[in-house]
């Protein structure tokens, strides 16, 4: 089998904890794009990122793999490797700290806050657990084995070394990773709903839509196990365990339930609150991460210290008094 050639490396440092942007410039039989700037402008055309790309090769701040400053005016060859930094504006601090659960020579488990992104995507680059990880422990080459969505808490894993970063990889691909999740919706003794349970169904979701939905009928492609922990005062504690991990996969297996989390701004209504409104997280917290160490060997069981804050005081939640 043929082995795909691996691109040079990127002559440009990290800033602020963040990789450049890497980009192959792909096939042109066509001739289409006689020089770098004809190219670039017509791959950002009706973007934000139509000026930004101008201003960086103008700015001389785009890069060639020897480490040569490209100008609109070069040549266009396709299969040619490019480099840059986005300009970013600055990005507001998640108020929220991170804490170090486990860390060794090979492996980092960390404590997500709710509202921190996993990886930079969108508009959070610097503000996200991998940015702010890689430059407050001094670990350039750290990389995520996993990712937790931003609104959800808990444990999230990171590689340390690239060598090991696609044994831990493979676990999560594998489902040789146990993961509970703790979670509080809604409990209504009088509505007859058998728990536990475990529910299958086929979820899709379509790019660029902020809600995945569930497919009657459809081949199964997600399944969770639903346990009620603790109920009172028409709230209950659930334990979720997800044998597969569907993009939102619990939020609309609870939804489907006709138990929606506390705090969901999609399931059952996409609402859309600002990225920096950090009123009524979500209640939805991963909760444990148990695995056979793919490096060292070892058992490990790790929990999250952290608690769901609707839980103790839904007053205070409810009020949008964050802790």
């Amino acid at each position: 089998m043929r082995r795909r050639a691996q691109p040079p490396p990127s002559p440009l440092p990290q800033r602020a904890g963040i990789d450049p942007v890497r980009l192959r410039l792909p096939p042109d039989p066509e001739g289409a794009w006689p020089d770098l700037g004809d190219y670039l402008a017509a791959r950002y055309a009706g973007t934000r990122g139509a000026g930004s790309m101008a201003h960086l090769l103008a700015a001389g701040r785009v890069i060639g793999p020897d480490g040569r400053v490209l100008n609109a005016q070069d040549p266009y060859e396709p299969g040619a490797y490019l480099w840059f930094h986005r300009d970013m504006e600055p990005e507001p601090r998640v108020p929220f700290p991170l804490s170090v659960v486990h860390r060794d020579a090979h492996l980092l488990v960390v404590d997500k806050p709710h509202f921190l992104a996993t990886t930079p995507r969108g508009s959070h680059i610097t503000e996200t657990a991998l940015a702010r990880l890689r430059a407050e422990l001094e670990l350039p080459a750290l990389s995520p084995a996993h990712r937790l969505d931003r609104l959800t808490a808990g444990l999230v894993m990171f590689s340390v070394r690239p060598e090991d970063r696609g044994a831990y990889q493979l676990l999560f691909q594998r489902r040789e990773v146990h993961k509970e999740y703790e979670a509080l919706a809604p409990h209504d003794p009088e509505i007859a709903l058998t728990l536990p349970r475990t529910v299958r169904s086929r979820i899709e979701k379509a790019r660029g839509v902020i809600a995945a939905v569930e497919v009657p009928g459809g081949e199964p492609n997600a399944e969770s196990r639903v346990e009620l922990v603790e109920e009172r005062g028409g709230l209950g504690r659930y334990r979720l365990t997800p044998h597969t991990g569907r993009t939102h996969q619990l939020r609309v297996h609870m939804n489907g339930l006709g138990l929606p989390l506390l705090g969901d701004p999609v399931y059952p209504q996409v609402t859309d609150p600002a990225p920096d409104d950090y009123r009524r997280p979500l209640q939805l917290l991963a909760r444990v991460l148990a695995f056979t160490d793919p490096v060292t060997g070892a058992a490990h069981r790790f929990e999250s210290r952290r608690t769901l804050q609707a839980w103790d005081d839904r007053p205070g939640w409810e009020a949008g008094s964050a802790r």
